[in-house]
């Protein structure tokens, strides 16, 4: 199959065909945490979605720096250019160094991810090992006219931007709507020229415990300044994909954008692509709302919203049952529908191994690679790929139960295409330690064997005791199937 791979550009508000830059190599950047709390819900989504993405277009054939930043510092209360630094804040309130916070935070960021089976990006790089050049990026948007200093800070001017270049053409926003929206909120920000300008840099107050040199004042970087920075230090003036939260389509990304091409007089990224919000009750899932659960309490169930605990890959495959541009929202039932579901699949990629083949075959299983390859090439559409694997599940049902038969070949094709669908490139992985995987091991033998003794007192016409076998394991939960190969047991919890 021609894998031509489309996907839905914000910029564009269209889907197209992807054409990486450098033929064979693809530069990704995507916004990563803020590290001042416990990674919940809403950040697992955007590191599911363009994991997959990741996984994906390496399984394409092309080799893929994948950029992930980790903000430490910057990031101002209520997304603002005013308060206090989020992280600063969580070390006064705690006693902590500010990068106490930070560490406990990241470590605690990268044991959810690898629990989620998140492969870790090429390069995951910290605003604050970047100052140099962030104050660098600022120096050539003022060298070039569209910014100003003032009273120790450096801002951005939009309108002056706006009149050269259309600022607002991520979000779709004119500037008139825009300044109407930021006089509102424009308390405390008199020393900007316009309440729509945003910070470069900050002159840090006597209290700011976070602050670096430079040649306006000792402060910060504005929040906005580090991924133009760091993403043009690893990827490049151009680079392929942005990605990241929709929620960062404005300001986050808006500003990006206007701060490459006044630094640069160019557009820095081709693809920019959002993920949609995990809401609860209709509502954006965040920390500043203060209505998140954290991935933590998921796993462990102890949150007063939560009916159980659910598996880290309950989550991914929860997250991935809907295409990555609508929105999810939380429930207890929609969380045991996806638990059910992938207990199904795993179940199927469990029968596979059973299976023995057969001359000939009466399932038809050669669409299922096209069928699925489809589906991820119209924008990463994963339902459809889950929904295929499902049929795939169905046929092989039938086949563990004697229903239809499968040849050598096409269960070879069945296993090769439902691993790489669902480990490979959904990145699934079946959530057993090693010392479970042995238990299970023992566990399953011995079910073999009470099989085994039914088997041979049905051979010798002993129904009493063939009866008490299954009739006891059906007491435990155990599901027997006799079938043309032998029986065949799954334990229904």
């Amino acid at each position: 199959m021609d894998n031509k791979l489309f996907v839905y550009n914000t910029l564009t508000r269209s889907k197209e065909l992807f054409k990486p830059l450098h033929e064979g190599h693809v530069g990704m950047y995507v916004c990563g945490p803020t590290v001042y709390g416990d990674a919940h819900l809403g950040h697992a989504r955007p590191a599911i979605t363009f994991d997959v993405l990741f996984r994906y277009l390496q399984h394409l054939g092309y080799k893929v720096r994948y950029v992930r930043n980790i903000t430490d510092v910057g990031h101002l209360e209520h997304d603002a250019d005013e308060g206090e630094d989020k992280i600063a804040k969580k070390a006064r309130l705690e006693q902590l160094e500010p990068m106490e916070v930070v560490q406990h935070y990241e470590n605690r960021y990268h044991k959810a991810m690898e629990a989620l089976n998140v492969l870790p990006p090429s390069i995951e790089p910290h605003a604050s090992g970047h100052i140099i050049e962030q104050i660098q990026l600022v120096k050539e948007i003022l060298n070039n006219g569209f910014a100003y200093e003032s009273e120790g800070s450096v801002y951005f001017d939009v309108p002056k931007y706006n009149n050269v270049h259309h600022y607002g053409r991520l979000s779709g926003r004119n500037l008139e709507d825009v300044i109407n929206t930021s006089r509102d909120n424009l308390d405390g920000q008199q020393e900007k020229h316009n309440p729509v300008d945003f910070a470069l840099w900050k002159k840090a107050q006597p209290e700011h415990i976070m602050r670096w040199p430079s040649p306006w004042s000792d402060g910060f970087p504005g929040w906005h300044c580090e991924c133009t920075a760091m993403g043009r230090k690893y990827l490049g003036a151009q680079f392929d994909i942005h990605g990241g939260g929709m929620d960062l389509v404005f300001p986050h990304h808006e500003c990006e954008i206007a701060q490459a091409v006044a630094s640069q007089g160019s557009d820095m990224v081709h693809y920019w692509m959002h993920n949609n919000m995990i809401t609860i009750n209709g509502q954006k899932m965040g920390k500043s709302l203060g209505n998140f659960i954290t991935l933590d309490e998921f796993f462990t169930g102890r949150h007063e919203k939560l009916a159980q605990p659910y598996s880290a890959m309950t989550i991914r495959f929860f997250i991935l049952m809907a295409h990555y541009r609508s929105t999810v929202d939380f429930s207890n039932e929609a969380l045991q529908a996806a638990e059910k579901g992938l207990d199904r699949l795993m179940e199927g990629w469990k029968n596979l191994g059973r299976i023995a083949p057969s001359a000939t075959s009466t399932i038809d299983v050669k669409n299922l690679g096209d069928a699925c390859y489809e589906a991820m090439n119209d924008d990463l559409n994963t339902p459809i790929v889950i929904s295929h694997l499902f049929d795939a599940c169905r046929h092989i049902n039938q086949v563990a139960d004697g229903r239809a038969t499968v040849s050598a070949d096409d269960l070879k094709t069945l296993k090769e295409t439902f691993h790489l669908f669902l480990f490979d490139i959904l990145g699934m992985k079946e959530e057993t330690g090693a010392g479970n995987a042995a238990r299970e091991e023992a566990f399953s033998k011995v079910v073999d064997m009470l099989l085994e003794q039914r088997a041979v007192a049905k051979a010798n016409k002993d129904w009493a005791t063939s009866d008490k076998i299954r009739n006891e394991l059906a007491a435990l939960g155990f599901e027997i199937k006799d079938t043309k190969e032998g029986a065949t047991w799954k334990l229904n919890l």
